[in-house]
C-alpha cells in the first residue's frame, strides 16, 4: 500500500495538524468497522468533534469563569479608567495598567482567557477542511476502497489519455492529474474519483467499459461511507443543490439546504445561552455594540460559509456548536451557583504566595513603604551623625585579628599617615 503524500496539505503548521486528525479519523473508522461493521465517514466526524471537545471542557469551564468574574470586576475596571480618563502622561497611564493588573490579580483573570480556546479551535477548524476535502489523503482505510479500481484503470492501455479527458467531461477542475510516477498517478486518481459528483460514476463507466463491475462496486462502497441522510458529504451543498435541480431531485435540494440553515440556527442558540457580559457606560457601550456586531456576523459567515465547503465541514461545525449548546446549558446552571467570595479569597492567596516565592513578603513591602514616606529634606541632626561615627570606629577598634576588617583598618590608618 502506498502512502499519500503529494496529495496532502503542506503547510508548515496546518499540515501537521491535518495529519494527526486524520490519524484520530483513520482509528475512529477502524474501529467502528471492526466493532460494530459500520463504515461512514460522517459518524467519524461527528465522534472525532465530541472527542475534541470534551478534551477542550476545562478551557471552556476556565473561559466561562473568566466571563463571569469579568462581570463581577467590571465596576472596578471602570472606576480605574475614570480616575485616570484625562490623564495621557507616561506616569499616570504607568499607574493605570498597575492598578488594572491588580484588580486582575485581585479577581485570577488572565487577560488571554478568552483567548485560548479561540487559537486552538480555528487551526482545528484549517485543518479539518483540509482532511474533509481529501478524505483519502489522510484515512488510509478510506484509500483502500479505491485502491482496487485505481490499480484496475493503470492496467487499462492508454489510461493517461482516456483520464484525462475523463477529468475535462467529469468538470472537476479542482483537481489535477500527475503522471510521473505510479505513486504520483495513484495518488491523483484517487484524488479525481473522490472528488467526483454523482454523474461523474457513470461518465467513467462509459471510459472504462471493461470495469463496469468494479467501478460499480466501489461507487456502491463510496456513496455509503459518505452517505450522511443521503447527502455526499464530500460534495458542496451548492454542488447538491445544483446536481438535484438538474434532477429535479427536490428532497436532494431540500437537505443540501438544511446543512447551512442548521449551522446557522445552532451558532445563534449558542450565542443566546452565553453569558451576557454585564455592564454599560463609556467604553463599555462601544464594546458592546462590537460584541453584537460579532454575534450577528458570525452565524451568517457560518450560513455562506457552509454553503460553499464539503458537508463534511458543515457537519463538524454543526456537531461543534450542538455540543457547545449542551456545555453551556450545564455552565450556566453551574455558574448561577458558585461562590465568588470563595475564588475571590482563592486567588488572593495564590498571588500572594506567588509573590512569596518570586521573594516579595509583606513585611518588605510594608518596611519600604515606611522608608519612602520619609522626607528628603527632613534634616538629620549633628548629634546623629556623631554617634554613628562613633558607633562604626568602635565597631572597626573590635574587629577580629587577621580578619578583612582588621587588614581595611590597617590599609585605613597607613593611607591617613602618609597623606599628613
Amino acid at each position: 500500500m502506498t502512502e499519500i503524500i503529494l496529495t496532502q496539505y503542506s503547510g508548515k503548521f496546518i499540515g501537521p495538524v491535518a495529519k494527526l486528525i486524520g490519524y484520530i479519523m483513520n482509528a475512529l473508522y477502524t474501529f467502528l468497522d471492526s466493532a460494530f461493521g459500520i463504515q461512514n465517514i460522517a459518524l467519524c466526524i461527528i465522534l472525532f468533534t465530541v472527542i475534541i471537545y470534551l478534551l477542550m471542557f476545562p478551557l471552556t469551564y476556565k473561559q466561562q469563569k473568566f466571563s463571569r468574574l469579568s462581570q463581577e470586576m467590571s465596576p472596578e475596571i471602570n472606576a480605574i479608567r475614570e480616575k485616570y480618563k484625562n490623564k495621557k502622561d507616561q506616569v499616570s497611564m504607568q499607574k493605570m495598567n498597575e492598578e488594572t493588573q491588580m484588580v486582575y490579580e485581585k479577581y485570577g483573570v488572565s487577560t488571554m482567557g478568552s483567548c485560548v480556546q479561540l487559537l486552538i479551535n480555528f487551526p482545528i477548524l484549517l485543518a479539518m477542511y483540509q482532511v474533509i476535502r481529501n478524505i483519502p489523503a489522510y484515512v488510509s482505510s478510506v484509500k483502500d476502497v479505491y485502491t482496487p479500481l485505481v490499480e484496475k484503470i493503470m492496467g487499462v492501455s492508454g489510461f493517461q489519455d482516456i483520464m484525462t479527458e475523463f477529468l475535462k467531461e467529469s468538470g472537476i477542475g479542482m483537481v489535477k492529474l500527475n503522471f510521473e510516477s505510479d505513486i504520483t498517478t495513484a495518488n491523483s486518481i484517487i484524488d479525481v474519483l473522490y472528488a467526483l459528483p454523482g454523474h461523474g460514476w457513470e461518465l467513467l463507466k462509459d471510459s472504462f467499459a471493461g470495469l463496469t463491475d468494479i467501478i460499480n462496486s466501489t461507487e456502491a462502497a463510496v456513496v455509503h461511507m459518505n452517505n450522511f441522510f443521503g447527502i455526499n458529504i464530500a460534495n458542496s451543498p451548492m454542488n447538491l443543490i445544483g446536481t438535484g435541480w438538474g434532477n429535479k431531485d427536490f428532497l436532494l435540494i431540500f437537505g443540501a439546504l438544511l446543512i447551512p440553515l442548521i449551522s446557522y440556527g445552532s451558532q445563534v442558540l449558542n450565542i443566546k445561552l452565553m453569558p451576557n457580559a454585564g455592564a454599560a457606560g463609556g467604553e463599555n457601550d462601544a464594546m458592546a455594540r462590537q460584541m453584537k456586531t460579532m454575534n450577528t456576523i458570525m452565524p451568517l459567515f457560518s450560513l455562506f460559509m457552509v454553503f460553499s465547503v464539503p458537508v463534511g465541514l458543515g457537519i463538524y461545525w454543526i456537531s461543534g456548536s450542538v455540543i457547545r449548546c449542551i456545555q453551556q446549558l450545564i455552565l450556566n446552571r453551574y455558574m448561577k451557583n458558585l461562590d465568588l467570595e470563595v475564588i475571590i479569597e482563592k486567588n488572593k492567596e495564590k498571588v500572594k504566595k506567588k509573590k512569596e516565592k518570586q521573594g516579595i513578603y509583606e513585611s518588605q513591602i510594608a518596611n519600604a513603604a515606611r522608608l519612602n514616606t520619609r522626607k528628603i529634606s527632613e534634616p538629620v541632626s549633628s548629634a546623629e551623625k556623631e554617634a554613628k561615627i562613633r558607633e562604626r570606629e568602635e565597631y572597626s577598634r573590635t574587629a577580629r585579628k587577621g580578619s578583612l576588617l582588621e587588614k581595611a583598618n590597617m590599609v585605613k590608618e597607613f593611607n591617613e599617615r602618609n597623606n599628613k
